[in-house]
This record gives structure tokens, C-alpha cells and sequence, in this order.
């Protein structure tokens, strides 16, 4: 029977959202993923812009090879939350960072489903 259980980010204190303080690769961890093949973590993230102008985020989903790993996405300007990833699966331990145009004025909030 799978069994899915909604985990916190493990970049995130308690949940809380994480500032992107990286303007470069290596990016500011957002999650590490499951290890091992077994287990699948479904990654949901979503972004906040507080600056005054849209910012590019690139997010680096299991690598930092371009094009391969990376996902660029321009997040409006004081938009709310806007989607990064909508539930993409990864496991094995790889990480998934990211970094912006400009320092602390990103935060990303989400979660993960833990599919085993």
C-alpha cells in the first residue's frame, strides 16, 4: 500500500519560510530529499517577492548544470506566493537550492509529499 505523509522542507525551521540569501550557485538549501530509491519526495514550493520589481529565481532541482537541473522563473513583484514547482519528484538525497537576482528579498514556503 503507498503511503503518503506531508513533510516540512528540510531547509525550513519549523516550517517557517527561507530567505534566498545566494545570488549564485551553490543556492540557499530548501530540501534535501529522501534517500535511497524506495521512497519518492514530491516537492511543492512556492515563492514570495517583497521587492518593489519582479526577481529571477533560479531554483536548482537535484544539480547545478545548466540546463538540466536548473528552473529560472521571473516571480512578480509583491505577488504573494507564486509557484516554483508543483509537486516534482526527486529522491536519492539529492538537494534542491536556490538563489535569486538580488539577496533577501525572496522567501520560499512549501512541502513536501513523501510517497512510500
Amino acid at each position: 500500500m503507498t503511503v503518503f505523509t506531508k513533510v516540512v522542507l528540510s531547509g525550513s525551521t519549523n516550517g517557517r519560510p527561507i530567505k534566498v540569501a545566494a545570488v549564485a550557485t551553490p543556492g540557499t538549501l530548501i530540501h534535501t530529499a529522501v534517500a535511497g530509491t524506495v521512497s519518492i519526495d514530491e516537492v511543492w514550493l512556492y515563492a514570495c517577492n517583497t521587492d518593489v520589481v519582479a526577481r529571477l529565481v533560479t531554483v536548482e532541482f537535484g544539480g547545478v548544470t545548466d540546463p538540466d537541473d536548473l528552473i529560472e522563473i521571473e516571480v512578480p513583484s509583491q505577488s504573494g506566493l507564486y509557484t516554483l514547482t508543483p509537486g516534482m519528484p526527486l529522491q536519492n538525497g539529492l538537494v534542491v537550492g536556490a538563489f535569486a537576482a538580488v539577496a533577501n528579498v525572496i522567501t520560499i514556503v512549501g512541502f513536501v509529499n513523501r510517497i512510500s
